[in-house]
């Protein structure tokens, strides 16, 4: 999974540039002005930064930014492209656009999307290290995350078991707040409950019951007119009963039509085929009257004419009508109302001794949380001594010798007697009371002393831009964080040089071995540890500045080395340095 390409269009000078990236590390250099900072920006616009007008380019109506990323459908950055309606079959495309007037778009997975949206997405796909840029250490939440992660599979079981028992106790807390309610409001929606399903059940409602009568209602009332109707249509067919004085003759009836009518045809018929077919059709309509003339014989004596019953069905229909009003506006939503209420009643409706009972487990629960939280933070708190140390030696290594790095896991204590917090709360061995959330019992914070004798403090406060890229890339390195596939770096290198930079270098091939490195560096030493060597080169007709992006190899790679080593892309001996570099790249020890 992997960042591969981005397209920046009218973004400050640059006019237009398209970055491929590499899996491993990749760098971009580039002289003082040409627009390496425009690419961290663009960069930082693809991940829901807020925009600034004034960063499109002058001339220009906007400036769009364009990142393709490979990653399998079902991670969450993928997800969350698809809940927002965008597609990801093939890769996933992340569009910004920011107006020179007016508000930027987004657009994730080819859909329009809210920039939020854009942000979430980015949260799971890149982490970038700058100045302006530490949302990991600035989320203090991210502080337990990076932490749990060093921690390995061991603290994720605990995790899991603690957040397995947290979310029963949570489900015990919520069905005890609920049965406590008020004994009058309690009583009241029990008696409420009952009475409608004592109705329901009296008056047994089965479904789609009222169309049925509905259409036997009709049938009855006009039982009078549906019964002649149907006697008239057999008479005109066949004849009425003489003795009835229905029909006067049984010569206008159509079965003597259409007997009448065949005679005639018969006597010629055998002459012309035509008039053959002819006098076949006459006798399938012969045929045709005789069938229908019992069926309708039938149905006329079969009418019921039924005026008690007729009085029951009204009865009926008033009585479901009567409980329809109420409870729904048909049987089955009559009949889902009742399934519903009888769960809610078996619910509520329980005995004192029922709620002592469910105190009880509340309180085991309770305990058992207690246990499995000071389990958590006995193993947080030995990662937290293994984590700062490691990162502190990390640091040596990165011109930060002289920095301590302290992981700090606190318990969340209850101060006061405050309810809401004391249920919340969770008794520790030594008596005290924690609060606990779903991720433990635990606050915890990363803190930085960055000179000898100084008091540690939270780490987005006591360092510097460039030390803070570097505290950052020493806690990814021992944190191996793998849910975040893509870190970019600006500013890591600041402040640093001669053999430290070295160092700096391997540490970062060390961390691109793992995932996506990109990082924005002045420093040679760094740069010959890429995989992918970009360079943002300007151009200018005296007028108008221009900057680009293109990959570097060979002489032209080592070229731009010797001009970040030595000021001059020509010189023999800072190419020669560049090749030194390069050459041993394949055999540097990151350690």
């Amino acid at each position: 999974m992997t960042l591969r390409r981005i397209r920046i269009q009218h973004l400050g000078v640059i006019e237009e540039a398209e970055l491929d990236l590499a899996e491993g590390l990749n760098v971009i250099t580039g002289e003082t002005g040409a627009g390496k900072t425009m690419l961290v920006s663009g960069l930082g616009l693809l991940l829901g930064e807020r925009a600034d007008p004034g960063l499109v380019r002058s001339g220009a109506t906007r400036a769009v930014v364009e990142g393709e990323v490979d990653v399998p459908v079902d991670h969450p950055a993928a997800v969350r492209v698809q809940e927002a309606g965008g597609d990801v079959e093939d890769g996933l495309i992340l569009v910004r656009t920011v107006p020179a007037e007016g508000r930027s778009r987004a657009s994730v997975g080819g859909r329009s999307a809210p920039v939020s949206v854009l942000a979430e997405v980015g949260h799971h796909l890149v982490a970038v290290h700058g100045q302006a840029d530490q949302w990991r250490l600035r989320d203090a939440d991210q502080h337990r995350v990076l932490l749990d992660v060093a921690g390995g599979e061991e603290l994720a079981r605990a995790s899991a078991r603690y957040a397995g028992v947290w979310q029963r106790w949570q489900q015990l807390r919520s069905r005890l707040q609920e049965l406590s309610r008020s004994a009058t409001e309690r009583g009241l929606r029990v008696d409420a409950l009952r009475v409608a399903l004592q109705e329901i059940e009296r008056v047994a409602p089965v479904e789609g019951e009222e169309d049925d009568l509905r259409a036997e209602a009709d049938r009855l009332t006009y039982a009078e007119d549906l019964r002649g109707a149907a006697q008239g249509a057999h008479d005109a067919l066949v004849g009425g009963d003489p003795a009835s004085g229905a029909v006067e003759s049984e010569s206008s009836s159509v079965a003597a039509l259409l007997s009448t009518a065949a005679g005639a045809l018969a006597s010629a018929a055998d002459h012309d085929t035509e008039l053959a077919d002819l006098l076949r059709r006459v006798q399938e309509l012969s045929y045709l009257a005789s069938d229908l003339a019992p069926d309708l014989a039938a149905y006329a004596t079969g009418v019921e004419i039924d005026p008690e019953r007729l009085d029951a069905v009204h009865a009926r229909r008033a009585e479901l009508s009567a409980l329809m009003r109420r409870y729904g506006g048909s049987t089955a939503e009559v009949l889902a109302l009742g399934e519903k209420a009888s769960r809610e009643l078996a619910a509520i409706d329980v005995s004192d001794e029922d709620l002592a009972e469910l105190r009880q487990q509340l309180e085991q629960s309770r305990a058992e949380v207690g246990r499995a939280g000071a389990e958590l933070s006995t193993l947080r708190g030995q990662t937290a001594q293994h984590v700062g140390e490691r990162v502190t030696q990390e640091l040596t290594h990165l011109a930060m010798g002289s920095a301590t790095v302290v992981v700090d896991v606190s318990p969340r204590l209850v101060d006061g007697e405050d309810g809401e917090a004391v249920d919340g709360a969770v008794e520790l061995p030594d008596g005290s009371r924690a609060v606990a959330t779903r991720h433990g019992l635990d606050v915890v914070e990363i803190r930085l002393a960055a000179n000898p004798g100084a008091p540690p403090r939270t780490v987005t406060r006591a360092a510097s831009g460039g030390e803070l890229s570097r505290v950052m890339l020493a806690l990814e390195l021992v944190c191996g964080d793998a849910s975040v596939p893509t870190y970019v770096f600006d500013e890591v290198d600041a402040g640093v040089g001669g053999a430290a930079a070295l160092s700096l270098g391997g540490r970062l091939a060390q961390l691109a071995k793992h995932a996506q490195v990109v990082v924005v560096t002045h420093l040679g030493q760094v740069a010959a540890q890429a995989d992918r060597h970009l360079v943002v080169r300007k151009s200018t007709d005296g007028q108008v500045t221009r900057s680009g992006v293109v990959a570097v190899e060979g002489a032209e790679r080592e070229a731009e080395l010797a001009r970040m080593l030595g000021g001059l892309a020509d010189s023999d001996a800072a190419l020669e340095h560049a090749r030194e570099l390069l050459a041993r790249r394949a055999t540097m020890d990151p350690g």
